[in-house]
């Protein structure tokens, strides 16, 4: 269930909080000042089923080509909201360049890079009456990695005076919600209300974010943004991101979330947005593409057949997909199983929309079919044969159904 008790915050079109599902969000990790390369990805990312998308915008070259950004991605058809991502020049940059704050959905600060002492809380509330001007939504987003250090230092002293038993850990935790709490206060000093207002405090460790989170959501009602600051690659940054933020979500706690995979050279960015996806999906908080359950094979399923058949339907259902997800409203629910052998086989194909058992060792080479939990076909032939027909009862399963 998520939690209806926080604020909502619209960004573009989009609902972050009051019980709205949870958002899937992603960054770009392209030169914003190239705004073709910018808006090509933005758009990809969006078609991966990504419902915000943030970019740096780290110099006058980024913040001047934020407009073009916009209308490329209009020239598209796509409307996504994007989100500026703002650190030591935020307050210039968003001055200097009145299209690029209009043209921007929400603001993300960070309070630890803005300056320090009463210089940085003025440039921190010029950003906020920047967004109170132009109707826009801020994040406040604390990071582990940059939090003001006079803050940590008066922390640790007061720590120490008190006597409090706090270690380095506990201390830091304590000094991000702070951060949080009065950053959020000061946004609304400067004439921001509950409604425009996000929270976050990532730090790169799960059971470190899993304490903060909890501890944030029982002192603020402001939505929350999770994720780790940095996840990682490959396998580690996925496990560790399902490990943070499945309990959180599960609690209710998280409004939108970004998966922060670090991309393989010449990787594709989408993959941070399928895992997000996957992940909210895999917790029955929301459905966003098909599912396809394969088994992991064993000594009874020899042949490659049955693997290479359900790496072919997913990516036919990731191409697919942009195109279903127009013309067939719920086919996000769509459920396929593709199995090795006659075990679990039948029993997983007739649970899903559509399945089919492939033989296993020594089996019968033939492959029952199964639509709505009924026998329906059995296929036979070489593999080129089977995936071609099976692809082909899915479209008409899906135009049939969803059409």
């Amino acid at each position: 269930m998520k939690n209806a008790q926080t604020h909502t915050v619209m960004v573009g079109s989009i609902a972050i909080g009051g019980g709205a599902p949870v958002v899937i969000q992603s960054m770009t990790n392209t030169d914003t000042a190239d705004a073709r390369t910018t808006a090509r990805q933005i758009v990809e990312l969006a078609e991966a089923g990504s419902e915000l998308v943030r970019i740096t915008v780290n110099t006058p070259e980024a913040a001047a080509a934020v407009p073009e950004i916009r209308e490329r991605m209009l020239d598209t058809g796509c409307s996504t909201p994007l989100i500026g991502d703002f650190h030591f020049n935020g307050h210039i940059l968003l001055a200097q360049f009145p299209r690029c704050a209009e043209t921007l959905d929400k603001y993300r600060i960070n309070p630890g890079n803005t300056g320090h002492g009463a210089r940085g809380d003025e440039n921190f509330s010029q950003v906020c009456r920047i967004a109170l001007d132009n109707n826009k939504p801020v994040r406040i987003g604390v990071n582990g990695g940059s939090l003001d250090q006079a803050l940590v230092v008066s922390m640790m002293q007061e720590n120490t005076d008190r006597n409090l038993g706090l270690n380095s850990e506990e201390i830091l935790e304590r000094c991000m919600i702070q951060s949080a709490l009065q950053s959020t206060e000061m946004a609304f000093a400067a004439g921001l209300g509950p409604e425009h207002v996000v929270l976050s405090c990532k730090v790169s460790e799960p059971a470190a974010l899993i304490r903060l989170y909890r501890a944030l959501s029982r002192q603020s009602d402001q939505p929350l943004h999770l994720g780790l600051t940095e996840a990682g690659m490959g396998s580690k940054g996925l496990v560790w991101s399902a490990a943070a933020m499945a309990p959180l979500l599960l609690e209710g706690i998280g409004d939108t979330i970004r998966v922060s995979l670090t991309p393989r050279a010449g990787g594709d960015r989408r993959d941070e947005v399928r895992a997000a996806c996957e992940l909210v999906q895999g917790l029955g908080l929301r459905s966003f593409s098909p599912t396809v359950t394969a088994c992991p094979g064993c000594g009874r399923t020899t042949s490659t057949t049955f693997q290479e058949l359900a790496e072919r339907v997913e990516d036919h259902i990731r191409n697919s997909m942009p195109e279903w997800r127009e013309q067939y409203p719920g086919v996000e629910d769509f459920k396929l199983a593709i199995m090795g052998c006659i075990v679990n086989g039948p029993g997983e194909s007739k649970a899903a929309h559509v399945g089919i058992s492939l033989p296993g060792t020594g089996a019968e080479p033939k492959c029952p079919v199964f639509v709505d939990g009924r026998p329906f076909t059995t296929l036979k032939g070489s593999y080129e044969e089977l995936a071609e027909q099976f692809i082909g009862i899915i479209e008409d399963y899906v135009g049939q159904r969803w059409g």
